[in-house]
């Protein structure tokens, strides 16, 4: 009975720790959006992330048509010719796109906002017809063709974009074009014919500014588009991953290949949307709201937030791990261990985990780790010194708690393998714990009284 009660004891207080971890949890997520907030804010003043289209040639045009005229009481009223004006859009043959992304960094209090500098070529071919006039109606005025270079976010742009049309210097303007799109846009100074074919070959030199994504939206039947840069976490997103890529601590090199047979790109720009739409869904990681994309995040795999948030999962375990020792002595050596004293230790080891996330944001999260469980581990060995009445006792649980600490901090750091050693770390300490108590008598152990701890030694 005794032995049951003590459990039920130990089973509450476990849960009752619950609580300050979960409230942990609470404001580590509380912090995680205050990073965001700095991200938006520093997004409002320089630049978001980016989302740059590959050109469209846009040609406009005026037809005379015939339509039925009606009057006030909305009956017919004879036919009537009316000017009609519409844009024909074109896509290019092909698209090759280069660039580097420079990674730099800007800061917002505690937060520290990933920017990149992407300098770049893009490259695009257009072997395009343009409509013949119908016959038996007026011919059509045809406008002066634009190329459109749709850019979510144009206060990236540093300095002067170039353009060259078949070599020849082309000046820029505001807009995508007379959708009122972001971006910039050119005026072809040729003049375009009715039925005639057209062949475009344009280079656009530009320096973009943006925050940690990018995305490149592939409008033409061929899409290439090649980017180096030295930041060796680079997270692929969008719909199309890179068919070569190479990652390293120097750096990354990423080539696509993207069709239009494989994409519905054009289509979702035909249908009218455009690549601003896109930069919300990218920056969450996702590509799969507005353009077919493909797209590059420079992030950190573990951040400080992640590693916290992570540590904070195995908070319980912590708590459960160091309960089973101190009920493992008591019951096994006859000591009296009070709930209270459970509680402390409990609480002593939650607050580590508050620790951590208060240091990492001010220092290297390797050494905010380090400080925090060397704190915690000093003051729950010393607590221990007194309770189990032994300094060796409460020196050995404290080196317990350091390996332990030490295998969370392996899990923290370890990117893909987490899962396997967690799971393998758990079932090594259930194997030590089972082969320890392998020959116990616990029936035995459950009618033994209790002896009474000696007296405190005198200061």
């Amino acid at each position: 009975m005794r032995l049951m009660l003590k459990i039920l004891i130990i089973a509450g207080l476990s849960l009752a720790i619950l609580i300050p971890l979960v409230l942990i949890r609470a404001v580590i997520q509380d912090r995680e959006q205050h990073r965001a907030a700095a991200v938006a804010r520093i997004a409002s003043s320089e630049a978001g992330a980016q989302t740059l289209s590959a050109p469209v040639l846009v040609v406009p045009y005026t037809e005379r048509v015939e339509v039925e005229q009606t009057d006030d009481r909305g009956r017919p009223n004879g036919r009537v010719w009316r000017d009609r004006s519409g844009v024909w859009t074109f896509f290019p043959r092909a698209m090759e796109m280069t660039g580097t992304m420079a990674p730099y960094l800007r800061q917002l209090g505690l937060h520290d906002v990933r920017m990149y500098a992407l300098g770049g070529q893009l490259t695009a071919d257009f072997d395009v017809r343009i409509p013949a006039d119908p016959e038996g109606l007026p011919p059509r005025k045809i406008g002066t063709p634009w190329i459109g270079y749709t850019i979510a976010d144009v206060r990236g742009l540093r300095g002067t974009p170039r353009l060259r049309v078949d070599g020849a210097g082309t000046a820029l303007h505001q807009g995508a074009g007379s959708d009122g799109g972001s971006g910039v846009h050119g005026l072809l100074a040729r003049p375009v014919s009715a039925g005639a074919p057209l062949r475009l070959r344009t280079v656009l030199d530009f320096e973009l500014s943006g925050a940690e994504t990018l995305a490149v939206v592939p409008l033409a039947d061929e899409n290439r588009v090649t980017l180096d840069s030295p930041w060796p976490h680079p997270q692929f997103n969008g719909r199309f991953l890179p068919r070569a890529r190479e990652v390293g601590g120097s750096g990354f090199h990423a080539e696509w290949a993207v069709s239009s047979l494989a994409s519905d790109a054009q289509l979702q720009y035909r249908d009218g949307t455009r690549a601003e739409s896109q930069t919300a869904s990218m920056l969450r990681g996702h590509g799969d709201a507005g353009v077919d994309v493909l797209g590059i995040s420079l992030v950190d795999p573990v951040d400080a937030y992640t590693r916290a948030d992570r540590a904070s999962k195995y908070g319980i375990v912590f708590v459960l791990l160091t309960f089973t020792a101190f009920f493992m002595f008591e019951m096994l050596r006859g000591l009296r261990i009070h709930p209270i004293q459970y509680g402390l230790v409990g609480l002593a080891l939650a607050i580590f985990f508050l620790l951590l996330l208060g240091l990492s944001e001010h220092i290297a999260f390797d050494w905010a780790y380090l400080a925090a469980s060397g704190a915690c581990i000093g003051l729950i060995g010393v607590y221990l010194s007194a309770v189990l009445r032994s300094r060796m006792r409460g020196l050995g649980f404290a080196a317990g708690l350091g390996l332990l600490y030490a295998a969370l901090y392996g899990l923290l750091v370890s990117e893909d393998n987490a899962l396997v050693l967690g799971a393998g770390l758990l079932f090594v300490i259930l194997a030590a714990i089972m082969l320890v108590t392998r020959r116990v008598d616990w029936y035995q152990v459950a009618a033994m009284p209790t002896s009474a701890p000696p007296p405190l030694p005198p200061r």
